[in-house]
């Protein structure tokens, strides 16, 4: 597929609805018990008046864009809800057609510094146009009656240069090479507060679900996991102790990843952190089965610490230090040698990385750099389901994956909008305990179905319960 069509952007609809989480989920700095969830829709014109519309969602989290104590978490909502509005506003304020790259790349560096104007960081600022690029791209592909997989292999959105960052790399050439696959394994999240076993439950929330460690890898067959570490060494040890002695009673192999979240200064805290896994024996498997370290240090003094000198044997990447298009470069020429794929943070720019990788890997002829899947408590329908589409389009096997546990499916849903994604996507979801949710069987998800024409999705939200933003 070489056709790269070019339309206007005619209407942007912002909408969202709550989320009531069934368990408390802490990461950083905040623990998450509720917030919205955002929408946007998107109507395309083509040559000839034809019309088509898209959509995209992602969940609103506070305390990770910007991570300001002194703002509350609905001043963090509404700083989301700022950039979606002057994202939508640059959108459509530019009616000359351009492909669905272009909208991007026409508008990427105005907004950014309309946004810094505001105070916005470049991370909290990227939030605006991720969804709505999209939305548009979703639209396009509906128009097409393609796949997500199939336009992107084909450059259907015509990614490549007019972006300076994208400038030096092949995507014609990239692009159709990627080949994603029908399961993915899904990385469970252990946060701050998750109980290791029974004896950890104070009470149950009794809704069936699994509430433990011990429950979930009985229920799901988990065999990747997303620890999370609070910058305090020996409460950190003894968390991982704990959970060592459940995962260690696995048969087959595990894998885990250590998520930072920004709660070290530098990298002695670190180092410390490292020197103590590795001198207790009882976490001798679990680091053993150590992937990655995720975002360690605070976003602000993450990309002037050199972390090539010191000694943590295990890969280290970035996450809420990623808010501008070349972070990526930037964090390499520090010891830094992973990404993290979110689509909070843009599809395209998820698509950059790889490509960075790839050619960075095939200069030094090894596989040091790559990108790591990571989730911001992404919900059951269009969220989560475009967010796999696309870490399984860049070849990445194993996904964190935390919104199925946190909120009960698609339980505050209408029955209507639960059937329509349960039947349009068997493999993706199931209905247990009352409601339609993410199937995970042996640890994986099936995602045959997100080869549907459309990004991911042939089933749509309910648009008409959603207030508008």
């Amino acid at each position: 597929m070489t056709e790269q069509l070019r339309f206007a952007v005619r209407e942007i609809e912002l909408s969202e609805r709550p989320v009531v989480l069934r368990l408390p989920f802490r990461f950083g700095v905040v623990t998450l018990t509720q917030c919205p969830q955002a929408f946007a829709r998107a109507r395309i014109e083509l040559e000839g008046g034809k019309s088509q519309w898209g959509a995209a969602a992602e969940m609103m989290a506070p305390k990770w864009f910007d991570k300001n104590l002194q703002l509350s978490n609905e001043d963090n909502f509404e700083q989301l809800r700022d950039v979606l509005r002057m994202a939508r506003q640059a959108y459509l304020g530019d009616a000359v057609p351009a492909t669905a790259f272009g909208h991007f790349a026409r508008h990427h560096d105005s907004h950014l510094h309309a946004a810094a104007s505001k105070g916005h960081n470049p991370l909290l600022a990227s939030y605006g146009p991720a969804l709505i690029d999209r939305a548009i791209l979703d639209a396009l592909c509906r128009h097409l009656g393609v796949s997500f997989y199939k336009a992107m292999q084909g450059n259907l959105p015509g990614i490549g240069g007019q972006q300076r960052e994208f400038s030096g790399f092949d995507f014609e050439r990239f692009l159709p090479a990627l080949r994603p696959s029908g399961t993915i394994e899904a990385r469970h999240t252990v946060g701050m507060l998750d109980a290791i076993t029974a004896a950890d439950l104070h009470e149950r929330v009794g809704d069936g679900l699994p509430e433990t460690l011990e429950e979930v890898i009985q229920a799901h067959g988990h065999r990747y996991f997303k620890l999370k570490v609070g910058g305090q060494t020996a409460a950190d040890l003894a968390r991982l102790e704990a959970i060592a002695a459940v995962l260690d009673r696995l048969p087959q192999p595990y894998f885990v990843s250590l998520d930072g979240n920004e709660q070290y200064s530098d990298a002695q805290g670190l180092t410390e952190l490292v020197a103590g896994i590795r001198a207790r024996p009882a976490l001798a498997r679990l680091w053993e089965s150590t992937l990655f370290i995720e975002q360690p240090i605070a976003r602000k003094l993450a990309l002037d610490t050199d972390l090539r000198a010191a000694d943590l044997g295990k890969p280290v990447i970035i996450d809420e230090s990623d808010g501008e298009l070349d972070t990526f470069a930037l964090a390499r020429e520090r010891g830094y040698l992973g990404v993290s794929s979110k689509t909070c943070k843009g599809l395209y720019k998820a698509l950059l990385n790889a490509a960075r990788c790839a050619q960075w890997n095939a200069q030094e002829g090894a596989a040091r750099y790559f990108m790591s899947a990571e989730d911001l408590t992404t919900q059951a329908g269009l969220s989560v389901q475009q967010d796999l589409a696309l870490v399984n389009l860049l070849g990445i096997r194993h996904v964190e994956r935390n919104g199925h546990h946190y909120v009960n499916g698609m339980a505050a849903q209408g029955d209507a909008e639960q059937q329509a994604f349960r039947t349009a996507h068997p493999d993706v979801y199931e209905r247990s305990h009352g409601a339609v949710r993410l199937k995970i069987q042996g640890g994986r998800i099936a995602i045959g179905s997100l080869a549907c024409a459309g990004y991911a999705s042939a089933a749509m939200p309910d648009f008409s319960a959603m207030t508008a933003i």
